[in-house]
């Protein structure tokens, strides 16, 4: 059956703007354009009642599970990857729009800002670069392209371990009309994802199921670009370190294609604000400074007994 007119436009906003998550090469462009297309045509299964945002009992429960998972991923954060955040967090309030470069043709998707950011943390002593992955497309799951950044941190020696840096976290688990339960889980998200590999495999099934359940409460099947194969090809595909942009290309950029960097590196900057405002608000009062408190009370309470 055919889907609603304005949930096609609604999908396809999503494809021209870019928010279907990630950059892409041409070729792989055209091919998920041609998944999408196919995808409204033959993979929604009901009408325009259907596109609600609504949650059912049985969504909402799995949602909330998968909420508190989310929530626990937060809170167990190794002490290095806690560091890297906080420095990660003040060199992206640090940069300035005068400080990004145009690096590639066309949309540039955070390649600016990515390169902007490496070059302050190698500055602050990190073993940081962009990282290119590619993957051909198999099956049901569209080739493409992804930009992100990675430090490489020395544990001791021979050994080593990359933690993933990726300044656009969010996007790529934003879904057309999704419940509000699904909403909220996504707006949980960090602003900018900073962990290990292994960390972030967990967000990633755990978005991939969250996604799934909130479409198929409209009774919508999970797109192929939604996929949990799909994430996880981002950041497992094989990647090309880059510690600079390529300087000897620069002359072709048009830099009419990067007005948008401002605009992205603007809305980051006030999305950490807001998330760092929320985590001071919702933040328990120190529980070693309560002790400190009680124990001072009952010191002074025993010296006047005496």
């Amino acid at each position: 059956m055919m889907c609603a007119e304005t949930a096609k436009g609604d999908w396809w906003a999503r494809v021209i703007g870019g928010q279907i998550g990630g950059a892409f090469s041409h070729e792989s462009e055209h091919d998920l354009a041609l998944m999408v297309s196919d995808f409204l045509e033959n993979g929604c299964s009901s009408g325009a009642d259907s596109w609600c945002s609504s949650d059912s009992d049985s969504g909402l429960s799995d949602l909330h599970h998968l909420a508190d998972k989310i929530s626990f991923y937060k809170r167990t954060v190794a002490q290095y990857e806690s560091d890297l955040l906080l420095t990660v967090h003040s060199l992206v309030q640090s940069i300035k729009e005068t400080d990004l470069h145009c690096v590639k043709s066309g949309l540039c998707n955070a390649s600016c800002i990515n390169f902007s950011l490496v070059k302050l943390l190698r500055l602050s002593g990190y073993d940081a670069a962009v990282c290119a992955s590619k993957w051909q497309g198999s099956g049901k799951v569209p080739g493409g392209d992804h930009e992100y950044i990675d430090v490489v941190n020395c544990i001791n020696a021979g050994s080593s371990e990359r933690v993933i840096i990726d300044v656009d976290f969010r996007s790529h688990f934003e879904i057309a009309r999704a419940v509000d339960s699904y909403d909220r889980i996504l707006k949980s998200l960090p602003v900018i994802y900073v962990g290990s590999l292994n960390r972030l495999k967990q967000y990633l099934q755990d978005m991939a199921e969250a996604a799934k359940s909130s479409l198929k409460q409209n009774s919508m099947p999970l797109p192929p670009w939604r996929s949990l194969a799909y994430l996880q090809a981002k950041w497992y595909s094989p990647y090309q370190r880059q510690f600079g942009p390529d300087y000897q290309n620069l002359s072709s950029v048009d830099s009419s294609d990067h007005k948008q960097c401002g605009g992205h590196l603007r809305r980051l900057q006030s999305s950490l604000r807001f998330e760092t405002e929320g985590e001071r608000l919702m933040k328990p009062i120190n529980s070693d400074n309560n002790w400190r408190a009680k124990f001072e009370r009952r010191k002074h309470s025993l010296f006047r007994a005496l």
